[in-house]
């Protein structure tokens, strides 16, 4: 059975910087790709970044060269660096992991975990 467990969400001040940690279990978690999308209220889902299996990375655009994606294999872990935050990267944090192409697709995930909430004062 896989679990994605999401931690490290809380409340920072605009410029400030917040590491988010997902723990996956079941399955091999080197062989998978994992991915980050957010959701702000009102919202659809969106692509963040994502890890492939590779090693190889992929941002969306709003979080490029602020936010920084990595994973410990012995440990089952993706994180999510997260520097410069604005307000408007308020939103519930997601976790996700896939096998398909197109890493930056909410259809190419399989397993999700259940969010943790960051929010970004002004």
């Amino acid at each position: 059975q896989v679990q994605l467990v999401e931690s490290g969400g809380g409340l920072v001040q605009a410029g400030g910087s917040l590491r988010l940690s997902c723990v996956a279990s079941g399955g091999t978690f080197r062989l998978y790709n994992m991915g980050w999308f957010r959701q702000a209220p009102g919202k659809e889902r969106d692509f963040v970044a994502a890890i492939r299996w590779s090693g190889g990375t992929k941002y969306g655009d709003s979080v490029k060269g602020r936010f920084t994606i990595s994973r410990d294999i012995a440990k089952n872990t993706v994180y999510l660096q997260m520097n410069s935050l604005k307000p408007e990267d308020t939103a519930v944090y997601y976790c996700a992991r896939g096998s398909r192409a197109n890493s930056d697709l909410l259809q190419s995930y399989d397993y999700w975990g259940q969010g943790t909430q960051v929010t970004v004062s002004s």
